[in-house]
């Protein structure tokens, strides 16, 4: 055993020597890159000027190693925290089981001679995302802990091989289709993951420093890399979405922690000016980020805030004018509306569930920009300090969220109904969804996405989790929406009660009308329509959390059964049947979990209105058929607005809205 150990030792000092031999940077090269005028850099540049480059690498290795002034925004390198599961990610990444992806757990081998192109699965995430290289910092966050020199000298290994393997060529763009059979420089140098290193190998940098395997030579490596990385993200920006922000906000990154390159001043430039433009473009005069996904909406945020923090930090905070500013403080506001007591949000679009544990940081991260946000305070420190606004409900109507709730607290009744222009990539095909929320429960969880993108199998996954039928909300002959652009047609809160009306003319011939009734904040009526020219079979579809529900198909009624007194019942009238279907929720990416969904049907003919009321009411510890509800629209179908009653155990409650 001693002697296979003692042979795969000097097999691996061979390869580490053999990788350095095949790349090896030109010193004199990568010491022309950088301002060697700048005050510490005096050695180097001596011995540069005499064409000693070895020994001003060595120069330069020291002044690294004693730079003040220059700070980063990212792990703490004196004293980085380890997580268990970071652990494993380190020790796996020592055997070349590399964590690439949540989604895909247990790690995936990647070869003594590591394989970069290795794809065991056709999701184009896992292969792009092996380029982010994830396991790294948590190595170097190894070494700091424990002093162990394996994690150093593996990460010195791995990125030579990298580079070495992974050589940028010339190409013209990311391909969508049959990727496959594309370069592989289409998965290692796409602009997004390009940036990813750029952000993560400063923490690297600051990691591995004291180690022995960090040598002048090495650093030389490293620089080329770092400086190749840079120079061709900051010519390679994407053209639009939350991609062009994480790479503005990584290419400042770069400028501001390596000033000492010549470039870092028109790196820190370019992502300033992209930033300034795009926080304009990219976020709606409401708050709410374009793509209309709570998830990229909260990165969205945290791009913002970060570049923010690094250029201040550095001495460099550029040009971010007060409006800047300002939108990502309406940004910051959107969030904890929309966000449930819990501290949860909407799993609408591509989103995936968030708890407190991961929301507090966010919290405490925006807090320190806006310090007079007395509910940003509450929450970041978890209602001790602070206050909740004297508001409850609030619209969002540029992003077309609406929020009806009963209160801040944990016993608070919450919808947050989503309705909206059409969106960028993330968004679905969702417009007139919603989720709502009480006592603790979400009961109308959205269904999430579950994966993204890859080859058709891949692909026929996520697009089950996109359509329109698996949402809360109506379709015409089950179809995905034609027109996913929703308008306000009302919207008015009271201490009584909200009244919400959107409609999107979802397709040809056919409009849907949605209006939402918060009835003595005390529980929901939905009203829809859906009139037109079109025929076909309407449906509004409702899916539940996962459960064991009691069901009627003759009250055309679904109620929950839960042990803990916190429950809800629905009810639907005017629907000619009701039929049970396939539901799924995705909390995360690759997880999911059966749960009842429900399809309520009228056959609609042509010129004529379909027309639905539902009553979804919390019935706490009670028995749900021991609530007698009733509900009927008052008057034909009108553009000038609805009148209905609906009856609960003898109240009647007279609701209507006029546009």
């Amino acid at each position: 055993m001693q002697i296979m150990q003692k042979t795969k030792y000097i097999l691996f000092v061979v390869a580490l020597l053999s990788v350095s031999a095949l790349y090896g940077a030109d010193a004199g090269s990568v010491l022309s890159l950088l301002d060697l005028s700048r005050p510490g850099l005096e050695k180097v540049a001596s011995l540069h000027a005499e064409g000693k480059d070895s020994l001003a690498s060595v120069a330069l290795l020291d002044y690294f190693k004693s730079r003040t002034g220059v700070k980063s925004v990212g792990v703490d390198a004196s004293n980085p925290k380890l997580t268990k599961e970071e652990r494993r990610w380190a020790d796996e990444g020592l055997e070349h089981k590399f964590f690439v992806h949540k989604g895909y757990q247990p790690s995936y081998f990647y070869g003594d001679d590591i394989d970069w192109q290795y794809w065991p699965v056709k999701d184009n995430e896992l292969r792009w995302q092996l380029h982010r290289t994830k396991w790294w910092v948590p190595m170097g966050k190894a070494f700091r802990i424990t002093g162990d020199e394996k994690y150093a000298r593996e990460w010195v290994y791995q990125y030579r091989d990298w580079i070495r393997k992974n050589p940028l060529t010339e190409f013209s763009g990311i391909l969508d289709k049959d990727m496959e059979n594309v370069d592989n420089v289409y998965f290692a140098w796409r602009p997004l993951e390009v940036c990813d290193r750029l952000a993560h190998q400063i923490e690297q940098f600051e990691l591995f420093m004291p180690s022995e395997h960090f040598t002048p030579d090495f650093l030389i490596d490293f620089l080329d890399n770092y400086h190749r990385h840079a120079d061709f993200a900051n010519s390679h920006y994407s053209k639009q979405g939350n991609h062009l922000l994480f790479e503005a906000q990584r290419v400042i990154f770069a400028g501001a922690f390596f000033p000492e390159f010549k470039d870092a001043a028109a790196w820190r430039k370019t992502g300033v000016d992209i930033l300034n433009r795009e926080i304009g473009k990219q976020v709606l005069p409401d708050g709410v980020q374009f793509e209309l996904d709570p998830g990229y909406h909260m990165a969205s945020v945290n791009i913002f805030g970060k570049a923010l923090r690094m250029m201040d930090a550095n001495g460099y905070r550029g040009e971010f004018p007060e409006s800047y500013l300002d939108a990502v403080g309406k940004m910051v506001e959107f969030t904890y509306n929309i966000a449930f007591p819990d501290y949860t949000l909407p799993v609408f679009s591509d989103n995936k569930l968030h708890t407190k544990p991961g929301m507090l940081p966010n919290y405490r991260s925006w807090r320190k920009f806006f310090p007079d946000d007395c509910m940003l305070r509450y929450l970041a420190t978890d209602g001790k300090k602070g206050h909740v606004p004297a508001y409850t409900s609030r619209a969002f109507t540029d992003g077309g969220f609406y929020v009806m709730r009963s209160g801040w607290g944990d016993d608070a009744t919450v919808m947050v109904l989503k309705a909206g222009p059409k969106g960028e990539w993330h968004n679905q095909y969702d417009n007139g969804t919603f989720e709502m929320w009480t006592a603790g429960r979400n009961f109308f969880p959205d269904s999430g996405s579950y994966i993204y993108g890859g080859d058709d199998e891949v692909l026929k996954q996520r697009n089950w989790f996109r359509q329109t039928a698996v949402h809360n909300t109506l379709t015409l002959d089950n179809r995905n929406l034609d027109n996913r652009v929703s308008k306000l047609l009302k919207w008015e809160a009271t201490p009584c009660g909200d009244v919400t009306v959107v409609e999107t003319p979802g397709y040809d011939g056919l409009t849907h009308r949605r209006a939402v009734f918060f009835v003595d904040k005390k529980f929901y009526v939905i009203a829809d329509e859906a009139y037109g020219d079109a025929a076909g079979d309407v449906a509004i579809h409702y899916q539940l959390l996962p459960c064991d529900p009691v069901e009627n198909t003759a009250k055309k009624s679904v109620s929950t059964a839960f042990a803990d007194h916190n429950n809800i019942t629905l009810r639907v009238f005017g629907a000619e049947n009701m039929v049970a279907e396939e539901g799924w929720m995705s909390p995360a990416y690759r997880q999911k979990e059966a749960r009842p969904a429900y399809a309520f049907r009228s056959q609609k003919k042509s010129g004529k209105p379909v027309r639905f009321i539902t009553v979804i009411y919390p019935t706490g510890a009670d028995d749900a058929s021991a609530h007698r509800i009733n509900a009927t629209f008052k008057g034909k179908h009108s553009a000038g607005g609805a009148a209905l009653e609906v009856t609960v155990d003898g109240k009647k409650y007279p609701l209507s809205y006029t546009l």
